[in-house]
């Protein structure tokens, strides 16, 4: 019994022991540096432009399942997007990045989708870096608001969310949809 409350006593002098601000390896592969830095409040505006029609389609239809086409929800289907994402509206608008991932429709009764997705910035100092998107998306809602999981580049650990607004959609299904972004970084 003594020898256990020694090795208890060294445990919890160990786990006590300031870490902050050092770097100690955990094991051969893995190593944690702790820093205190301030954070960033990043928000970002732009379209989403979304084409399942057409010659030049956005987005595709990967999968579905047996009963999609009699679904009013089209509950079951799976698509993969490469979608634009620019500064206006307007389809000819500057080029900002693009969206890519996959949504499904995953609403028996309402039109709600589970977006997995990438927005891939192309352009000035967000070159390169992305954020993460994955949430569902209540695509019938005036506005939708979905978690913003993660990021690379200069959004390298971001959290925050995505309001969503559809600006035009017409019956074949594509969409144009306005995008208000918040992240922590």
């Amino acid at each position: 019994m003594g020898k256990l409350g020694l090795v208890l006593s060294l445990i919890s002098l160990v786990a006590a022991m300031p870490w902050a601000a050092q770097s100690f390896r955990i094991s051969g592969w893995a190593s944690t540096k702790l820093e205190t830095k301030q954070e960033t409040v990043t928000n970002l505006q732009f379209y989403f432009h979304d084409t399942i029609s057409g010659k030049n389609p956005t987005a595709i239809k990967v999968a579905q399942a047996a009963h999609t086409e009699k679904s009013p929800t089209l509950f079951g289907a799976l698509l993969m997007a490469d979608d634009p994402l620019t500064e206006t509206p307007d389809p000819k608008s500057k080029l900002l990045g693009r969206a890519q991932g996959v949504y499904g429709s995953a609403g028996k009764d309402e039109l709600a989708l589970v977006m997995a997705m990438s927005f891939c910035f192309t352009d000035g100092i967000y070159n390169g870096s992305s954020i993460s998107v994955l949430g569902k998306n209540s695509a019938m809602s005036p506005v939708r608001e979905m978690p913003v999981v993660g990021g690379t580049g200069l959004f390298r650990l971001a959290r925050g969310y995505a309001l969503a607004k559809t600006h035009w959609f017409n019956e074949l299904g594509d969409a144009i949809v306005g995008y208000n972004v918040t992240i922590v970084h």
